[in-house]
């Protein structure tokens, strides 16, 4: 039997079949974030630049098929395999299909670039089409399993205490796998079969667990996707949050892109990598629900903020490491770990609350359009600096398999550790002044229940 919701409070059940379907997101997630550029120039061969480039125009239906799928799952009716979760059952398998070929780039493609680009940009293409068909529903259940403030905060945390062990897994244990392999090419093809098995049934199990509300199902939105995008950015609070998360991830997106190659050729630690990133999730997992009890004493935008800087003040300490083994290493991954926490449980708790706003001045159900255009956000700013990692890993000289020079050890310090630490900086004042509070969303709440 399957556990059904009331409109605010949800049971233990509830929040853990709905957070069994972000275990193989996370999992997936992590080894593109962490392994995927190195698996391209050191594994498969590629040339940076090229997996840069190939990468950022993958990117480009981005600027599509986020807010699209988020708009298509607003606007189907309700069926018997509901509104949003039977996107989560039709897409799993191709799902796990997608995630197999993007770790399988043909031994030829190493010789011939036009095949190389192709291969990369085409078998992204893929995979990110089905990923955001998939899970653009999915998160938008955060927002419609519950109306309460404090239970969607609560709702994420679950949904983390799950996917960040899966994220730690995918991170720690990527490299060891491929370890277990003669040749890395075949070491991360597995990898990439493995995790799309997992992925696909995550999604089906929490499918199968979870029930929608019948009166938020039964909303759908305007018959224009157009207008309801142009809308969705006529939301103040929501363009606030939106562009603080973007600039936010792209920081953090940048570490987990680079600490591999800063941990295999700054620290000369290629061997405690898995340690190293290990220590640093568990912390993570450590610290959900501290935060979110932290929230509940604040307000989500304050606490936010005060995770980021912790975790910003971490990763400009990596500036100061030398250029050989340290134990420093550890306490500087432990205290990140414990400041980006909030990364994985405010901004996709703050989310919800925006949509309500734009329901109460429009009286619409958005969620998958919201969750879309946020989609959209999260997955440029990735791209964004895995593309900016390639071109500059060539700009500096970067040889992959070899001792770097010091312009190219240089180049990795400044990109994984002050300029993440620059931009969070940048954000931490808009959160700390984030309008959307709990007594502003109360008000948001009277004003829906009034029309």
């Amino acid at each position: 039997m399957a556990a059904t919701p009331s409109s605010s409070r949800l049971s233990r059940r509830t929040k853990l079949f709905y957070g069994a379907g972000d275990i193989g997101n996370a999992l997936v997630n992590s080894a593109v974030q962490f392994f995927l550029v190195i698996y391209y120039t050191d594994a498969a061969l590629l040339s940076p630049a090229l997996v840069g480039s190939a990468l950022l125009l993958a990117k480009a239906w981005d600027a599509v098929n986020d807010p699209l799928f988020g708009w298509l799952s607003d606007r189907v009716k309700a069926t018997p395999l509901g509104k949003r979760r039977i996107f989560m059952i039709l897409g799993a398998v191709p799902l796990a299909l997608s995630v197999a070929l993007l770790w399988r780039v043909p031994a030829s493609a190493a010789g011939s670039p036009m095949l190389a680009f192709v291969w990369v940009c085409g078998s992204f293409v893929l995979f990110d089409t089905i990923w955001t068909a998939t899970n653009v529903p999915y998160y938008a259940l955060t927002g419609e399993l519950t109306d309460d403030y404090d239970e969607r905060g609560s709702l994420t945390t679950y949904r983390m205490t799950l996917a960040v062990p899966a994220y730690l897994v995918g991170a720690a244990l990527t490299p060891a796998l491929v370890a277990l392999f003669p040749d890395k090419a075949q070491g991360y093809a597995f990898v990439g079969v493995l995790y799309g098995a997992i992925a696909a049934a995550s999604l089906l199990i929490s499918a199968a667990g979870l029930r929608e509300r019948p009166e938020v199902s039964a909303r759908t939105a305007e018959a224009s996707p157009w207008r309801t995008f142009g809308e969705a950015f006529r939301n103040r609070p929501f363009v606030r949050l939106v562009v603080t998360y973007f600039v936010l991830n792209l920081a953090f997106a940048f570490i987990k892109t680079l600490m591999a190659y800063f941990l295999t050729y700054q620290t000369r630690m290629e061997a405690e990598t898995p340690l190293v990133m290990g220590l640093m999730l568990i912390c993570v997992v450590l610290a959900l629900f501290p935060w979110q009890a932290i929230a509940r004493r604040w307000e989500k935008g304050p606490a936010y903020a005060l995770g980021m800087a912790i975790g910003g003040l971490a990763v400009a300490l990596t500036f100061l490491l030398p250029a050989r083994p340290t134990p420093l290493i550890y306490p500087i991954a432990a205290l990140a770990g414990f400041g980006f926490s909030a990364q994985w449980v405010f901004p996709w708790a703050m989310v919800p609350d925006v949509v309500d706003y734009d329901r109460a001045s429009s009286g619409e159900q958005r969620t998958g359009l919201y969750y879309g255009v946020w989609g959209l956000a999260t997955k440029l700013s990735e791209m964004l600096a895995l593309a900016a990692t390639g071109w500059l890993l060539s700009l500096v000289g970067y040889v992959p398999n070899e001792a770097q020079t010091a312009g190219a050890l240089l180049g990795i310090r400044l990109s994984f550790g002050i300029g993440p630490a620059l931009l969070i900086a940048l954000c931490v004042p808009l959160l700390v002044s984030y309008p959307l509070t709990r007594a502003a969303h109360r008000r948001v709440l009277a004003q829906l229940e009034a029309r």
